[in-house]
């Protein structure tokens, strides 16, 4: 979908209303953020800017950086409108003791409602939810070369191993699908990358399963956390990591958008998911 400013008002009905968020509910937002170009509606998002975000946004050297950060931001305060009746611009913002981004609006905090974003080359992720704690990672898989050293320095042993065994060409992929799992599963906890990476690992029972184990170092149980992976786009991974709450189960809903413009369901197809 390319949004230029010819199409800007075709404005979905609806895209204001609130959208309910059940406890065991948790929303996914994607943003291509390269394909939306229209200066109308690019301006509409500069409006939306606190100053402290609009001096950040003016900082960034590369155009495409602070497109990225124009359109996160966009997308964090029109989104998060949908949930409570809050004006997209009265949103407010804090960080925890690690730097990891929260609400602070009081009215939000009463309501739980949690938010986690991650971006890539050319894409945004949103998760939204209430009432339990929540991470998400994205990466572009084919656009980032890593070594996999890297996994020898920051892996558990046994994802070590595991890379290890993968064929060569399929390495990158393996690497990822840890990586996002792992990233997911920090901001989830509000640690950042203050959680050492080789003090938790990730298993795959089998194709389309993942288990995570934790050392009791971390003071945390594994089976409070569920886990979702999938690919929005076939250069990109994306991980949830979700607490779970009580016996019900989770349901993921995954909306593309082009923020103040479009929104359209996506339903993906999961690679992976724990029990």
């Amino acid at each position: 979908m390319s949004a230029n400013s010819s199409d800007h008002n075709s404005h979905n009905e609806g895209m204001n209303a609130i959208i309910p968020l059940p406890p065991a509910e948790i929303h996914l937002w994607l943003a291509f953020y390269d394909e939306i170009t229209g200066e109308r509606l690019l301006s509409d998002y500069w409006a939306l800017l606190n100053a402290a975000e609009k001096e950040q946004q003016k900082r960034f050297y590369f155009a495409k950086d602070r497109l990225r950060y124009l359109v996160t931001r966009a997308l964090v305060r029109t989104v998060l409108s949908r949930y409570e009746l809050i004006d997209p611009r009265e949103w407010v913002f804090s960080t925890n003791a690690y730097g990891c981004p929260e609400i602070a609006n009081a009215q939000a905090r009463e309501a739980r409602l949690w938010f986690n974003i991650s971006h890539t080359d050319s894409l945004i992720v949103l998760g939204v939810t209430k009432h339990r704690a929540l991470g998400v990672d994205v990466e572009n898989f084919r656009a980032r070369e890593v070594s996999i050293d890297i996994a020898d320095r920051y892996f558990a042993p046994a994802e070590v191993a595991d890379l290890s065994g993968v064929p060569p060409h399929q390495q990158q992929y393996r690497f990822f699908e840890y990586w996002t799992f792992k990233e997911s599963y920090i901001k989830a906890r509000g640690m950042g990358l203050s959680l050492p990476l080789d003090k938790f690992s990730f298993h795959y029972p089998h194709d389309r399963a993942v288990k995570i184990a934790i050392d009791p170092e971390l003071a945390d149980d594994a089976a409070r956390w569920q886990f979702w992976q999938f690919q929005p786009r076939p250069e990109y991974l994306v991980a949830i990591c979700a607490e779970r709450i009580g016996d019900q189960p989770m349901t993921l809903t995954v909306r593309q958008a082009v923020p103040m413009q479009s929104e359209k369901f996506f339903i993906p197809e999961f690679l992976r998911i724990s029990r």
